[in-house]
């Protein structure tokens, strides 16, 4: 077990969580950096955006679990606002950012949908390593197993039936870590879009790394769901899976209708010489043309 506090100096503490998610997103920056100067776009405008961006994804992800776990905080409003506890939900987070930026670029008169894949494609590594608080705070846990990587869990982050001591003894008793499972998958999620974004990138419409996102991420939660109890149910079904497979399957036909019907323009953001630049070239200048 490790304790959450990292710090405490007086009555001022910090959290592992909040460091982690810190680092989470200072890592996601990154990653969203290179990206944007790969597409020929400024960072400085990506980082003008980022905090707009990470507080409308944090409220989007806050409300999500809220109201997943509407139960619990109607009984403890005060416990609303409390993040650092842990409690953000991934659907809201991306709900909530990828709005924040919609609203942003429109604002800045900004290519939209190109800043939403620069955005979406540092996801995956943020949700990697931001699923390592839900370690710190034993939470996002599946079922018990006897897998050689099942984690404790204390008797005070228990739910259900898993509460009983008798029955799932806390010196014995591992659970399945759907944090690290989800971590897993989110990398191999960032190594699709990488090697999608540039295998096809004079082929991709701006727009497109956020489908292909949806659809992954999709499939990671509807699997994730399988594991998890106390779900937030419509019509008997987790509402994280009718998010999950429908937000694949719309993401998916949207995805080829508007390649079908050309709804965009093929590698927009990829610089074409101009006359000026191949008179350059044939100068003995060159012409930059970003790889794809």
């Amino acid at each position: 077990m490790i304790d959450p506090i990292a710090i405490k100096v007086g009555p001022v503490a910090i959290h592992w969580y909040g460091i982690i998610m810190a680092s989470a997103i200072l890592f996601a920056a990154w990653l969203g950096t290179a990206e944007a100067r790969r597409r020929g776009e400024d960072p400085e405008t990506g980082w003008s955006a980022l905090l707009w961006v990470i507080a409308g994804g944090v409220i989007g992800a806050r409300l999500y679990h809220v109201i997943h776990m509407w139960d619990f905080y109607s009984a403890n409003p005060s416990l609303i606002p409390q993040v650092w506890n842990g409690g953000l939900g991934i659907p809201g987070a991306v709900i909530g950012g990828a709005f924040t930026l919609w609203a942003y670029t429109r604002w800045r008169h900004l290519p939209t949908g190109r800043w939403i894949d620069i955005f979406v494609i540092a996801v995956p590594l943020g949700q990697a390593i931001g699923r390592l608080g839900n370690f710190v705070n034993q939470e996002l846990y599946g079922p018990p197993t006897t897998l050689p990587w099942g984690i404790p869990i204390d008797a005070a982050h228990r739910i259900g039936e898993w509460t009983n001591l008798n029955l799932y003894p806390e010196a014995t008793t591992r659970f399945h870590p759907l944090f690290a499972y989800e971590a897993i998958l989110s990398l191999v999620t960032l190594g699709i879009m990488l090697w999608i974004s540039r295998r096809f990138a004079a082929r991709l419409y701006d727009g497109d790394m956020l489908l292909i996102f949806i659809m992954c991420y999709g499939l990671v939660r509807s699997y994730l769901e399988t594991f998890r109890v106390q779900n937030w149910l419509i019509l008997g079904i987790p509402t994280a899976t009718w998010l999950g497979v429908g937000g694949f399957v719309l993401a998916g036909a949207f995805l080829i209708l508007r390649h079908r019907m050309g709804w965009g323009t093929p590698g927009a953001w990829i610089k074409v010489p101009d006359e000026a630049d191949e008179g350059a070239a044939s100068s003995g200048g060159s012409a930059e043309v970003p790889a794809g």
